[in-house]
């Protein structure tokens, strides 16, 4: 379990910084139409990034080559006058709708060599070594099927050769095809796009979008981040007529009202924190991302280039592509917390009930505590908890602590300390308002607070808020840094699995047992 903060926040290890003066962005973007200063901004829930767009079409052209291929075969076994030409016929003819089922195979094959991930350059030559290997196998692999279940159906390895040449050729041209009209598409409907980086590395990549409309992607502002070393800032660089984002704010007003598509980074990701937070902004509007090396930086950090390579302009390009939404984890997750929150409601019941007492007996009426937090997608509810002292409801909403106040009675100062007041939270995880392991819910004044302070605070919301987490096991709570707990947030929702959950609750519960075995 955990405990509320004491004390007035920290916005960073050595405690208040003083706001660092930001150059005035010039944009062309219109003044925010949000919420006035000191209240939450409910989050959008993010649209699904389309990762699949533009595939359909090379399905197509994929799955009519492998048609067409099965199609032919039968002929080319004839014309090839093989022994087997006969039994081929007899066993083919056993399942007429084969060729339609073979589709699948080879349209799964494709997909593991990665040839439907989003390109900016793709070419259907550099595509050919990965096609003809897996058509090799998906026709090696029918062979040898024809044979197991029809002793004279044997494909010889002429009509084999015949088979794998034609379905290549055909998936080929078919993709190329594509290509072409995917190109000329990209000319006369470009998507708008933001180039994140440092000013010289990002304007040079501006540049060449501006210069080669048939990337399909026109550049409509520049992201600023740190340079990296040996870089210069700066409004210099070919892409200097472009408006530049200084601020978090500015960036997301940018894409929301640019209808921006695209993000072009010409950093890792993990370069550093702000860059690491417009990724997760990026993609949770809806926005298909990738990572530009104008410098070099993929080779100094380790980085693979996926093959097929890709390019734009010279600058070797891939997709950053998010983690799979893994529906069934997810659900898997709620299921977990629905059972072991029910089951801890029953077996925590005689404590409870001994905590409500107490609360009754030391502090008078009003035994549970109610205060509005924000949790999933930034949707307010009420979070439950044993009362620990008389509060006006305004104070409690936009005061940071309650710790070392003199009106909280011995009672009330042991729940807290033993974060025995958080077990009516039970209950919000059994309606689903929580989970038991997510970032800390926090109020609606303090969200709009530290979301202004903090990039990346608000991204904490896209998993449902818990009563424990991986910052609070870190020992992040009380008067603790806010930038390290969402720091530690952030990294629990991109790195999530079941397996972490439960090693968050073993290190809790353990920890929980060790005040009590302590007496502290």
């Amino acid at each position: 379990m955990t405990m509320d903060s004491a004390h007035a926040p920290h916005s960073g290890r050595g405690g208040t910084q003083p706001a660092t003066a930001v150059r005035p962005s010039v944009t062309a973007i219109h003044p925010p139409r949000g919420p006035q200063a000191g209240q939450a901004r409910p989050a959008v829930r993010p649209r699904r990034v389309r990762r699949h767009d533009g595939v359909a079409p090379l399905l197509t052209a994929d799955a009519l080559a492998a048609v067409l291929t099965a199609a032919a075969v039968p002929a080319l076994a004839v014309a090839d006058g093989a022994a087997g030409a006969a039994g081929v016929g007899e066993a083919l003819e056993v399942l007429p709708a084969w060729p339609a089922l073979l589709a699948l195979p080879a349209v799964a094959l494709t997909a593991q060599a990665g040839l439907y991930r989003p390109r900016l350059a793709p070419s259907a030559l550099l595509e050919l070594p990965a096609l003809a290997g897996r058509t090799a196998v998906l026709w090696c692999s029918v062979a040898a099927v024809l044979a197991a279940a029809h002793a004279g159906a044997v494909l010889g390895w002429s009509v084999l050769l015949a088979a794998v040449c034609l379905h290549t050729v055909l998936a080929c041209a078919g993709r190329g095809f594509v290509h072409r009209l995917r190109r000329r598409q990209a000319v006369h409907r470009p998507s708008s796009t933001l180039v994140v980086g440092s000013a010289t590395g990002a304007g040079a990549v501006a540049a060449a979008l501006h210069g080669r409309p048939e990337y399909g992607l026109r550049p409509v502002g520049l992201a600023e981040t740190a340079p990296a070393d040996g870089e210069e800032g700066g409004p210099g660089g070919p892409g200097g007529a472009l408006p530049r984002l200084a601020t978090h704010e500015d960036i997301r007003r940018a894409v929301i009202q640019n209808a921006v598509r695209h993000a072009v980074f010409t950093r890792p990701p993990e370069a550093d924190e702000r860059t690491a937070s417009l990724v997760r902004l990026f993609h949770d509007h809806g926005c298909r991302l990738w990572l530009a090396d104008p410098a070099g930086t993929a080779k100094v950090t380790g980085m693979r280039v996926a093959q097929p390579a890709d390019q734009l302009w010279g600058y070797a390009v891939q997709p950053l592509l998010p983690r799979p939404a893994r529906p069934l984890e997810r659900w898997a997750k709620r299921a977990i917390d629905t059972t072991l929150a029910a089951l801890a409601l029953i077996a925590a019941a005689p404590v409870m009930g001994l905590c409500a007492l107490a609360v009754r007996l030391a502090d008078g009426p009003g035994v549970i505590f109610r205060q509005e937090r924000v949790g999933l997608y930034g949707r307010p509810f009420t979070l439950l908890k044993f009362r620990t002292l008389r509060a006006d409801e305004h104070e409690s909403a936009t005061r940071w602590t309650v710790a070392g106040d003199n009106r909280m009675s011995p009672v009330g100062s042991f729940l807290r300390k033993s974060s025995l007041d958080e077990l009516p939270q039970l209950w919000n995880v059994v309606r689903g308002d929580m989970s038991l392991v997510g970032p800390r819910p926090e109020r609606p004044f303090f969200v709009a607070k530290f979301s202004s302070v903090h990039p990346g605070y608000e991204a904490r919301h896209r998993m449902p808020v818990g009563i424990t987490g991986l910052a609070q096991i870190n020992g992040l709570r009380g008067d603790t840094s806010i930038e390290d707990r969402a720091r530690f947030d952030n990294h629990y929702i991109d790195t999530w699995s079941l397996w972490q959950d439960l090693w968050i609750l073993a290190r809790t519960a353990a920890s929980f047992f060790r005040f009590r075995l302590g007496g502290s």
